[in-house]
């Protein structure tokens, strides 16, 4: 894509580094796990050069409300590239675009409606289902002492994960259970760490895909990846990723599925009415089937995540396919037109 704008625009950029919030004596040790290195802001801030663009670092969305409540005409940003996590509740991903709705500042990425809803898994889960694509039986379980007489949505095994996190946080090696007692062991661990309830669900045994979809009018689904389990549990290695997981890769990405996979990663981002970027996840159950797992419209852009790996793939920096998901966004907005595409500036999206 080779957008033209007629002028350099100011790009705020909403979001938290691991030092941001200060730790809580009493946190979980994974508690900050969802924000960025310095590296993430780097290379988006590279992107937006790379555009023409100007890059202004906000800050998190704390700061972000303290400068729009100052109105000072010299710092209004023409628009905002938001990866804000927030903390503290279902609600924390809407912060920043809460308050730039507020502010009139239009931003790229999804908007508060769909990051509260996708954040909470069993009311993203409920959407899914009803549209019909298939998720793991589940329930909801509030505390321990409920979990001991609770209707379970599956023979054991089960997997337990709070019901508002991303990020793989509170999933440990022991989120895995083989009957009652531990059940009620891990749905304690998550109510007292995260202060939320529990949502349990049917384990899904097969191996997990990641699908990256970005753009507008049509979005696209960018190449499916396989994230690696670990050996022992079938849990997903990123989750883990301690001195006990073994990685393994054991899935086959044939054509059909991968067809497969990115058609239901664009059902659920349409579903959601999600805008600019977002990853979906699926695993696949006994049979082959894929199973929604989550879907991430605030995916990290870190030199290690998804997109980085999807850049490798297509040997070209980071920063410049960032650069594209950025355009397509600004395009989006209104605030660039898109110019012809000639063979020397045409990228894989």
């Amino acid at each position: 894509m080779n957008s033209k704008s007629h002028r350099a625009l100011k790009i705020g950029l909403v979001y938290e580094t691991f030092g941001t919030y200060a730790s809580r004596p009493d946190a979980p040790v994974d508690a900050n796990v969802e924000y960025e290195p310095e590296s993430t802001v780097e290379v988006l801030e590279a992107a937006i050069r790379g555009l023409g663009h100007r890059p202004v670092r906000v800050g998190s969305p704390e700061v972000l409300w303290a400068r729009g409540l100052r109105g000072e005409a010299a710092d209004r940003l023409d628009v905002v590239l938001n990866i804000a996590e927030g903390h503290g509740s279902r609600n924390r991903e809407a912060w920043a675009p809460v308050l730039l709705e507020m502010a009139g500042i239009p931003f790229l990425g999804s908007d508060a409606l769909t990051l509260s809803t996708t954040l909470d898994k069993a009311w993203a889960n409920r959407a899914v289902a009803a549209a019909g694509i298939a998720v793991a039986p589940q329930c909801v379980l509030a505390d321990a002492e409920s979990s001991k007489a609770a209707e379970l949505p599956s023979d054991f095994p089960l997997f337990v994960k709070p019901r508002w996190e991303g990020t793989a946080k509170g999933i440990r090696r022991t989120s895995r259970v083989e009957g009652r007692s531990e059940l009620a062991r891990e749905v304690e661990r998550i109510v007292k760490e995260y202060d939320q309830p529990a949502l349990v669900e049917a384990f899904v045994p097969g191996p997990e895909f990641t699908v990256t979809v970005v753009g507008h009018r049509p979005p696209r689904a960018m190449p499916v990846v396989q994230r690696a389990l670990d050996e022992r549990s079938g849990i997903g290695w990123h989750a883990l990723n301690d001195d006990q997981a073994g990685p393994c890769v054991p899935g086959t990405l044939t054509p059909d599925l991968e067809a497969e996979l990115g058609a239901l990663g664009l059902a659920v981002f349409d579903l959601f009415e999600c805008h600019d970027f977002a990853r979906a996840d699926f695993k696949l159950d006994a049979a082959g089937h894929p199973i929604f797992l989550e879907i991430n419209p605030l995916p990290t852009f870190g030199l290690d995540g998804t997109f980085a790996i999807l850049a490798e793939l297509e040997g070209r920096p980071l920063d410049a396919l960032l650069a594209e998901v950025i355009e397509m966004g600004l395009v989006r907005l209104g605030l660039v037109s898109v110019g012809p595409i000639t063979d020397g500036n045409k990228g894989s999206l």
